[in-house]
C-alpha cells in the first residue's frame, strides 16, 4: 500500500475551504508507470476530476488544492495501486471509477495523517477470462445486491452498465459451480414477438433481438465455452415468450429491456424462478416501446415489489453512465425534456 502520507492544511481569514499539501509515497517502484499513467495522464485525470494539482516526481506524488479533493485523490490512488497489487491491469475506465468511488466514499479523513475511519473497496466479479470491477458507488451497490438477493432490480439509463454487469455476475455463478444453467432473455417487442417474416431458422430471427447479452456473454467467457454451452443447453438465450409454463430451478436468469414488458409477461417471468436460482431483472423506463396506453410490465413490478424481503432494487442515473462522456450529456438533456412518468424509491 502507499506509505506514510505527509501534509498540512490551512484555512484563510476569509473563511475559505482549507487547503492541504499532501505527499503520498508507494512502495513498490514497478508499479509506478502503471498507476501514473503514460505521460501521468491518470494524474491528469485526478486534477481534471477533482481540482487539485497532482505532480509525480519518482515513487511520490504530491497533491495540492481543497483538503477534501486531496484526500479524495489520495483515496482514489490507494484504490487503483491496490489493484495493480493484485495483479489486475488497470484499463482506461478503471481510473475514472476509482475517483468516482473516493469521490462518493464518507472517508472523513483527516489530512495531517489520511488514515481512513474504513477500508473503501470497490465491488469485483470475476471469470477465468477477465475481471470486472464496479465504477460507480451505484454499480457497486448493485454488484453487492446481486449477490445478497434472490431477485434484483437495475433499473436506469444506457450506458450504465446495468447488462454487462449482470451477465458477468451471471457467467461467474456459472463458472464456480453455484448455478446448473445461464438464462437470457429478452422481449422481442419491436417485431412485436411475430418473428415468422424473418429469414433462416428461430436462432436466426432472434439472435437480431438478442446480440448485446450474446456480446456481454462472450467478453466474460472463452468463445469456445460460450459454443458448448448453448449447444449443451447450459446456457440458453430465448426471447421472453419462450419462458412460459417453465420452472427455472438452480440457474442464473437474466431479463433483459424489460421497460418493454406487458403487466402479464413480466408476472409470467418472475413466476418462472424455481429452487437455487437467482433472477436480475434489468431495464430503461424512458425507453418504453410497447403500444400508447399499454403500462410497462417493469414500471408496475418495482412499485408492487418495493420492501419486498429477497427482492432489490437499484436505480442509475446519468451520474453512472460510464460509455463515453457525451452519452451522459444527452442522457440528462432528454431526462429534463420528459415528464417524468417514473415511479420515484
Amino acid at each position: 500500500m502507499s506509505g506514510p502520507l505527509s501534509g498540512a492544511s490551512s484555512k484563510s481569514a476569509r473563511g475559505e475551504p482549507d487547503r492541504a499539501h499532501v505527499v503520498v509515497a508507494f512502495d513498490d517502484n514497478r508499479l509506478i508507470p502503471l498507476l501514473f499513467g503514460e505521460f501521468d495522464q491518470n494524474l491528469a485525470l485526478l486534477e481534471q476530476m477533482l481540482g487539485v494539482d497532482a505532480v509525480a516526481r519518482g515513487n511520490q506524488v504530491t497533491l495540492r488544492g481543497p483538503a477534501e479533493a486531496c484526500a479524495q485523490a489520495r483515496l482514489a490512488l490507494d484504490l487503483l495501486y491496490e489493484r495493480l497489487l493484485q495483479g489486475h491491469q488497470l484499463e482506461p475506465g478503471d481510473v475514472e471509477g476509482a475517483i468516482r468511488m473516493a469521490m462518493a466514499a464518507d472517508t472523513s479523513m483527516s489530512v495531517a495523517s489520511a488514515e481512513p475511519k474504513g477500508r473503501l473497496s470497490m465491488a469485483e466479479i470475476s471469470t477465468r477470462r477477465r475481471t470486472v470491477v464496479a465504477r460507480t458507488p451505484v454499480q457497486d451497490a448493485y454488484v453487492r445486491s446481486m449477490r445478497e438477493n434472490e431477485l434484483t432490480f437495475g433499473i436506469g439509463p444506457a450506458g450504465t452498465g446495468k447488462t454487462y454487469l449482470a451477465v458477468a455476475y451471471a457467467a461467474s455463478l456459472l463458472e464456480r459451480g453455484d448455478v446448473a444453467r445461464l438464462i437470457l432473455s429478452r422481449p422481442a417487442v419491436e417485431a412485436g414477438e411475430r418473428l415468422g417474416f424473418l429469414p433462416g431458422d428461430m436462432r436466426e430471427k432472434v439472435d437480431p433481438y438478442l446480440r448485446p447479452l450474446y456480446d456481454a456473454l462472450y467478453d466474460m467467457m472463452q468463445p469456445e465455452k460460450v459454443e458448448r454451452g448453448l449447444a449443451s443447453g447450459i446456457i440458453e438465450v430465448a426471447p421472453l415468450a419462450f419462458m412460459r409454463g417453465r420452472t427455472l430451478a438452480n440457474a442464473a436468469i437474466i431479463l433483459d429491456e424489460a421497460q418493454n414488458t406487458t403487466s402479464m409477461q413480466m408476472k409470467m417471468f418472475l413466476t418462472r424462478l424455481g429452487e437455487g436460482s437467482t433472477m436480475i431483472v434489468t431495464g430503461d423506463p424512458s425507453q418504453i416501446d410497447l403500444p400508447p396506453g399499454q403500462r410497462s410490465g417493469l414500471i408496475e413490478a418495482i412499485d408492487l415489489l418495493r420492501g419486498v424481503e429477497g427482492v432489490a432494487q437499484v436505480r442509475f442515473s446519468d451520474a453512472d453512465v460510464v460509455r463515453h462522456p457525451l452519452v451522459a450529456r444527452i442522457v440528462r438533456a432528454y431526462e429534463g425534456a420528459r415528464p417524468d412518468s417514473e415511479p420515484k424509491p
